[in-house]
């Protein structure tokens, strides 16, 4: 079966209460202003597919989803998974894509009878107006009241508990198992309402850099992949390969920023002094209507420098130094935001093999070489992602591009959707590369961020 055919057989067999359930659990997705439009299963399925959570070939929320409401025979018949299967997959930590806090709110609903429904709107009376608490709404729909009202929420439930206990004590002892079994598991997502930006509404702008402009910023994208003319004029470099597949990082790296609302500008194949000379330019940009500034740099190094085509050095640090807040003041107090593929030494981590993208080696997958810079900004507001640690290569398949730029972008696209801060996102690249391996030299990759943000920091895609 198809995967269009599959959501199609599954929304079929979902009715309007189960609907209802999977739009509550999906909140940490897709706000509630913009699920007021859902009215059947294929709607809600799409929306997720925009919210890159739901895609062929990763089923993993909607599987999840299915188990939450208890649907065993669609999981069964159309997504081949059985409940200890799921049982088993969100035991793991950092597994559960729907946060414990929904569960638990859907859970009590699904124990209320309609005398205790109607007890809880009554209790409700000084909280919400009655005119807010119609005879049809469900407890789903007071809970989602609630949160609108700041009366509910992840870290306030005094409100949910006082009625319960009042209602209904074995309600009461669902949320006392939530908070004793859970909380310390609750994935690093925020999980809030009708907040688009992914960011909590209790998150104030002191906390919270502001992403609300579009485009957010520029993203460069220094793509170097032609090193014919450090091969012809810098001797010592005689063995300094062109970089195979390194435009398929590039043009992950465009889509995906294009998607988090960025002005991406490539930049192919640039000299040390052109990639000094672009920076400088956007130094004196106005960047007053921007949020952010992010630079990508693709290509060779060494010890403490990425390398232009011509096979001249630019230091790590100096490419940061552009945009401190006294040398761009119209970025001053904004994230400036470096990733950098390129090896940071000559030391392989046991496990791997690929070519390398250095001056001494060569093999099937590649090594971006290049050394730590010296010192990380003392300026705020900046972040460094590196693609390996100090004195370690990192790898790029010539078909696939480099681990490290291609496991960061799919963590972006489905994780910013998801309301993750950039440094949950990290944590998890380096989740993911670290699993990694070469299997002809074992070696293995481990990324490194660096940063002096003083904020939280999202890219919303709405």
């Amino acid at each position: 079966m198809d995967f269009s055919t599959c959501l199609y057989s599954i929304g079929e067999q979902l009715d309007s209460d189960e609907l209802a359930s999977l739009k509550f659990l999906s909140l940490g997705h897709i706000p509630q202003r913009k699920q007021e439009s859902i009215t059947d299963a294929w709607m809600l399925f799409q929306r997720l597919q925009e919210k890159r959570v739901l895609e062929e070939g990763n089923l993993s929320f909607l599987k999840e989803l299915l188990f939450q409401i208890n649907r065993m025979d669609l999981l069964a018949t159309y997504l081949s998974t059985t409940r200890e299967e799921m049982k088993e997959q969100l035991q793991t930590p950092g597994q559960a894509q729907i946060s414990s806090y929904r569960v638990m709110l859907l859970r009590i609903a699904e124990d209320v009878t309609r005398q205790e429904l109607r007890n809880f709107k009554f209790l409700l009376h000084k909280e919400i107006p009655k005119c807010k608490l119609d005879d049809s709404m469900s407890l789903l729909d007071i809970f989602i009241e609630m949160e609108k009202r700041d009366i509910l929420g992840n870290e306030r439930l005094d409100t949910l508990k006082r009625l319960c206990e009042q209602v209904n004590k074995s309600l009461l002892q669902i949320i006392v198992e939530y908070e004793k079994l859970h909380r310390e598991e609750e994935p690093m997502t925020v999980d809030t309402l009708d907040v688009s930006e992914g960011q909590d509404e209790s998150q104030t702008p002191d906390q919270v850099y502001q992403m609300k402009n579009k485009p957010r910023g520029y993203c460069l994208i220094f793509n170097n992949y032609d090193f014919s003319e450090a091969r012809k004029n810098i001797p010592h470099l005689g063995k300094m390969k062109d970089r195979k597949g390194t435009d398929f990082d590039a043009e992950t790296l465009e889509g995906t920023f294009t998607e988090l609302h960025f002005e991406t500008v490539p930049c192919q194949n640039f000299t040390a002094q052109a990639i000094c000379d672009m920076l400088r330019h956007y130094q004196g940009m106005d960047h007053r209507d921007r949020d952010c500034f992010i630079c990508c740099v693709l290509s060779h190094g060494n010890s403490g420098v990425v390398y232009g085509t011509d096979g001249q050095e630019v230091p790590i640090s100096e490419l940061t130094s552009y945009f401190t807040g006294s040398k761009c003041p119209s970025l001053a107090g904004k994230p400036k935001v470096f990733f950098i593929q390129a090896c940071q030494g000559e030391r392989c981590q046991k496990a791997i093999h690929v070519e390398m993208d250095s001056d001494k080696y060569d093999a099937d997958l590649q090594e971006d070489l290049s050394y730590p810079w010296k010192t990380i900004p003392d300026e705020a507001d900046f972040l460094l992602g590196m693609a390996t640690v100090d004195s370690c290569v990192s790898y790029r398949d010539p078909t696939q591009g480099t681990w490290y730029i291609q496991t960061l972008c799919e963590s972006l696209r489905r994780r910013c959707p998801q309301g993750s801060d950039i440094l949950t996102i990290l944590t998890e690249v380096n989740m993911e590369v670290g699993k990694k391996i070469n299997p002809k030299n074992m070696g293995k990759q481990m990324p490194q961020p660096t940063f002096s943000l003083r904020k939280k920091l999202f890219f919303p895609t709405d």
